[in-house]
């Protein structure tokens, strides 16, 4: 029984497999550059859960938390993000960078956070040109929208060809680190961590597949505006020009970086994990089908008349009797007689 049902099993679970490796399909565009291992998204969700900016800093550098991805200087371990702060007025910048080398470090992104003269505030991430590309600007969504489910056999006036969650509008004055930084107990946060200098709570792990990463954290892609490829483009601009030309003044770039993404050395990293997978997946589906065919065999021979050397090993063995053996064996007992 149990070699019948085990080629089923081998089946389901080389299926079950295809699955897995079929759903970064769903998951979106990659940009083809180093920021597709940083989910913006999933960096502001995390921002606004956080209570103080030295936590926000912990939580996006813990393995635990799933969300640092990035390998600038590429040695297959995860770079640790630093979160300075610089404030003008009543306009937050956090500017989150990562030393590159004991020379270099690179501006990653800056999360603007902003209050005009109304007492509203406003919230965005601008991610860096060199690892995100030109204008790529998030900000949560305005106003909420229902979960939609795909139809394919609708055929009406606007039918639904993706499905999308449901979001809700995030009053931004409410997340509880905008209400830290415009509490009278803010302290301004500079981190003291510099190139091989990490807190104790942080180890540098080892990066995952880009597409595994990007399937982990495309959730966050709901409720929020802007990007490249989420809702079919970027309709976001910065709001406050001021602050963001000014942070621009200051920006960290590494040359090291801008290298690597000019000859297309990140890209070429992505395609790697990914065609790692893609291998892992085929030696898996060889494995699968050699034991199928082993277990075939095995069946076979297991319905094949005994061997002829078990009957032959059982059968008592004959003499022949050589001409004249009868006729000395009569002549000896004769002798004895006389």
């Amino acid at each position: 029984m149990k070699k019948i049902f085990l080629p089923y099993l081998v089946l389901v679970i080389s299926l079950l497999g295809q699955c897995v490796f079929s759903q970064s399909e769903k998951d979106g565009k990659e940009l083809g550059l180093p920021g597709d291992n940083l989910d913006l998204y999933a960096v502001l969700t995390l921002f606004q859960k956080s209570k103080t900016i030295e936590e926000f800093e912990k939580s996006l550098n813990e393995q635990k938390t799933g969300i640092n991805n990035l390998d600038l200087n590429l040695d297959k371990k995860a770079d640790f993000i630093t979160v300075a702060t610089k404030k003008e007025g009543e306009s937050f910048t956090f500017i989150l960078s990562t030393a590159v080398s004991k020379t270099e470090t690179q501006d990653i992104a800056v999360i603007i956070v902003d209050k005009d003269k109304s007492g509203k505030v406003s919230m965005q991430i601008v991610g860096d040109q060199e690892l995100y590309g030109k204008n790529y600007v998030i900000e949560p969504a305005k106003t909420a929208t229902p979960a939609v489910t795909a139809n394919p056999a609708y055929t009406g006036p606007e039918p639904a060809t993706v499905s999308t969650p449901a979001t809700t509008t995030v009053i931004i004055e409410t997340v509880p680190i905008v209400q830290y930084v415009y509490s009278p107990v803010y302290v301004p946060y500079y981190p003291p961590y510099h190139y091989g200098f990490y807190p104790p709570y942080f180890t540098a792990f080892a990066v995952i597949a880009v597409g595994v990463y990007r399937h982990n954290n495309y959730y966050h892609h709901a409720g929020y505006y802007g990007g490249h490829y989420h809702h079919g483009g970027n309709t976001v601009v910065i709001h406050n020009t001021n602050v963001y030309n000014n942070y621009n003044k200051t920006k960290m770039k590494s040359t090291t970086v801008n290298h690597n993404t000019t000859s297309g050395k990140y890209n070429t990293a992505n395609v790697n994990h990914n065609a790692s997978r893609t291998s892992a997946a085929a030696t898996t589906n060889k494995a699968n089908a050699a034991t199928t065919n082993k277990t075939k065999t095995s069946s076979g021979a297991s319905h094949q008349p005994a061997a002829s050397s078990t009957v032959n090993r059982t059968k008592k063995p004959t003499t022949t009797r050589q001409p004249g053996q009868n006729a000395s064996r009569t002549k000896s007992a004769g002798a004895r007689r006389r």
